[in-house]
């Protein structure tokens, strides 16, 4: 009887439903519901509704035909490319990219903020800044073109190299320029522009700890090591994770600006790839297959990476 009639007192029964809260509520709040249709609206059509058509990997797309009645065709043009010779080369140049990137366009802003952070002279650092950041505000287009001219036979590069009685080379149709001028022209481009996230994480860190740390006897380099890097961990640690996460995306635009077939060899990534496939020869089933295959790897990177991160430190994405 004790037992029964206190279930009966820890479970009311509620006054208003679900329902009549969000109404309540959308009626209160309408203006801001109203807000955010279009941003709702921009996910579902440019986000969500194209996963309808990943389906035409899995099938030999007509555009006659349509998605509904173009054949299923499985998994042939998943090992088509598995088996191709270009599925060595494109996975072998993107991560090799990828990889340099990470290593010295992922160092070089944290690098280029801590040396900001050191500058006492605040015109002239607001000045490097300025001068930082302009590379980015230039159009892709354009800085494949200053790359074609600087590294052309009669290029700035070469002339210079002429003066000391160097040989002029066309490094962009030769194979083993193409990553190093990839990534330096990249590294130029976007360095003043990253670092900014990097010098917002640093003026965060609590003044007091540097005074205190002047204090105990540290001088600049203990201070950057000891204050400076540790404060701005978390945000290296979630921009390294989505880092990762693109180590098998690579951006088409610059390598379609950039390379030939001269120099496919180091040059043709997947996105290249697919470009080529896709447009090119309107092979649309087996372009959306290889993308597919590409989103799931770095998906999978993803997961990796935070899960490392997670166990290894305080810092995830989620």
């Amino acid at each position: 009887m004790f037992s029964t009639k206190k279930q009966n007192t820890m479970k009311p029964v509620p006054q208003q439903t679900l329902s009549y809260e969000l109404k309540t509520d959308f009626k209160r709040n309408k203006y801001l519901y109203l807000l955010i249709l279009p941003v709702i609206a921009y996910y579902l059509i440019f986000h969500y509704w194209p996963y309808y058509g990943l389906q035409i990997a899995f099938k030999s797309y007509s555009p006659g035909l349509g998605f509904l009645k173009s054949p299923w065709v499985g998994f042939k043009h998943f090992t088509n490319f598995f088996n191709s010779y270009f599925f060595v080369r494109t996975m072998r140049n993107t991560l090799l990219i990828n990889i340099y990137q990470l290593i010295f366009g992922f160092t070089t802003p944290i690098i280029f903020a801590l040396l900001l952070n050191e500058v006492r002279n605040l015109t002239y650092k607001k000045y490097v800044q300025t001068v930082s950041y302009i590379p980015n505000f230039i159009a892709m287009v354009v800085i494949c073109g200053m790359i074609k001219d600087f590294t052309a036979s009669d290029g700035l590069i070469n002339q210079i190299t002429a003066l000391f009685g160097m040989r002029t080379i066309p490094y962009l149709s030769r194979p083993q320029y193409f990553r190093s001028i990839y990534i330096i022209s990249d590294i130029w481009k976007d360095c003043g522009w990253s670092s900014i996230i990097y010098v917002a994480a640093i003026s965060a860190i609590d003044p007091m700890l540097y005074q205190s740390a002047v204090i105990d006897g540290a001088n600049r380099w203990k201070q950057m090591w000891h204050i400076t890097l540790p404060g701005i961990r978390p945000t290296v640690t979630i921009l390294l994770i989505l880092k990762i996460g693109h180590l098998f995306s690579l951006g088409f635009e610059k390598i379609i600006l950039l390379y030939s077939p001269a120099i496919y060899e180091t040059a043709d990534v997947v996105s290249s790839y697919v470009y080529r496939k896709g447009l090119n020869e309107l092979n649309y089933s087996a372009s959306a297959a290889v993308g597919l295959f590409n989103s799931v790897m770095n998906f999978a990177l993803l997961i990796l990476a935070n899960t490392v991160s997670r166990k290894v430190s305080e810092n995830s994405l989620w």
